[in-house]
């Protein structure tokens, strides 16, 4: 996808770059590529990859909701910034937390946010259950992109999630894995609203967005640590 494809297609879903934002992705994109070259952020090597792969497969999040009406995002196992720091580009009065247990991948991006002179953008190295301690219930939106099997991921998260907030995860095509998660999600606090299913442009592999509203409170004893949510996840 190349940059006049990208910005095409991205106006299908309703979003009209400026400028300042297209400067700001290409910066992203040359930086991300550059750093890459000598530590491992993103198997994605070529830019066109990285428009279609990861700056407009992030921007598919508004799919699911309008971050106009929210304040906080949170982006657990962001890697090199994806979904959350393209969505903070997209809008800049957000304030974002993006969240890693690779520190490069932190470091990277702590460098990205000066670069691209970004304000209100949060970082946390380490994992979510840890960082649940002190942040639990805290955030309009939390969102991770292509992390883990869905149940562990709904523990991870919907206790980070504020009630009556949303807890969006950005999944692949197995949507057996999303429905097969909703007693999970319900025994979490939430409430599987919606799943939308589409295919990414060029090459037509598939992918799922299950939206989930958080109704009520998650119970105190999760998250577990993840060495007991893996082994024996939510059913």
């Amino acid at each position: 996808m190349n940059k006049e494809e990208f910005i095409k297609s991205v106006s299908d879903l309703g979003i009209n770059l400026t400028e300042k934002q297209l400067e700001q992705l290409e910066i992203y994109c040359n930086f991300l590529l550059e750093y890459n070259s000598h530590t491992n952020l993103t198997a994605i090597k070529e830019k066109d990859q990285v428009y279609l792969k990861h700056f407009y497969d992030s921007l598919t999040f508004i799919k699911a909701t309008n971050l106009d009406n929210y304040e906080t995002l949170l982006d657990i196992g962001t890697g090199a910034g994806f979904p959350g720091m393209v969505l903070k580009i997209i809008y800049p009065n957000l304030e974002v937390t993006l969240l890693d247990s690779n520190n490069k991948k932190i470091n990277f991006l702590r460098e990205l946010t000066m670069k691209l002179g970004l304000t209100k953008v949060n970082f946390f190295h380490g994992r979510a259950e840890d960082f649940c301690i002190k942040n639990r219930e805290k955030f309009d939106v939390v969102t991770a992109r292509a992390v883990s099997n869905m149940s562990v991921l709904s523990e991870l998260c919907l206790p980070l999630t504020n009630v009556n907030g949303y807890f969006i995860a950005m999944k692949g095509s197995n949507i057996d894995e999303i429905t097969e998660s909703k007693n999970a999600i319900t025994k979490l606090g939430g409430k599987l609203e919606n799943i939308i299913n589409f295919t990414l442009p060029k090459e037509d592999s598939g992918r799922n967005i299950a939206k989930i509203f958080k109704e009520k409170r998650t119970p105190q004893e999760y998250p577990r640590r993840y060495e007991k949510i893996v082994k024996s996840p939510l059913k």
